[in-house]
């Protein structure tokens, strides 16, 4: 599936949510599922910097695609990061960098995150992009 594809999916998941106290919970499932990430990659560069939570990313390129694992010690914030592995993993790294992530805002996503978490979904996003950018220079 294409980034667009997996947001409509994630679009039409969430319209079918009566109210935020039902997509909380939908993302706090989301966060309990989310195998998290293996201790030797909670590490200090894996650290996302601006969360309010302990958020690490962990990626790799195989065969062409990003293959992403995050893990957080805040079950919303595992949460977020769940959608975005979602939306992100196994992707190209072109496609990582020029996605643009509708949505967040059609969601409501980011009017309903605390300014703190809001401002850590944003660094979440931008390492993801990050990711990206230096994984297409190395298969170039």
């Amino acid at each position: 599936m294409t980034i667009n594809e997996i947001q409509e999916d994630i679009i039409e998941e969430f319209a079918g949510f009566e109210d935020w106290m039902d997509k909380y919970a939908y993302l706090i499932e989301l966060g309990t599922d989310l195998s998290g990430l293996d201790e030797k990659y909670q590490t200090e560069s894996n650290l996302i910097k601006g969360c309010q939570s302990k958020v690490w990313f962990n990626a790799s390129l195989e065969n062409g695609v990003v293959k992403l694992e995050a893990d957080s010690d805040a079950i919303i914030v595992k949460g977020i990061a769940a959608l975005l592995i979602r939306v992100f993993n196994n992707q190209t790294p072109e496609d990582i960098m020029n996605a643009d992530l509708k949505f967040i805002d059609e969601i409501g996503l980011k009017q309903h995150l605390s300014p703190t978490r809001s401002n850590g979904l944003v660094s979440m996003v931008k390492q993801i992009k990050m990711y990206g950018i230096a994984f297409n220079h190395v298969s170039k």
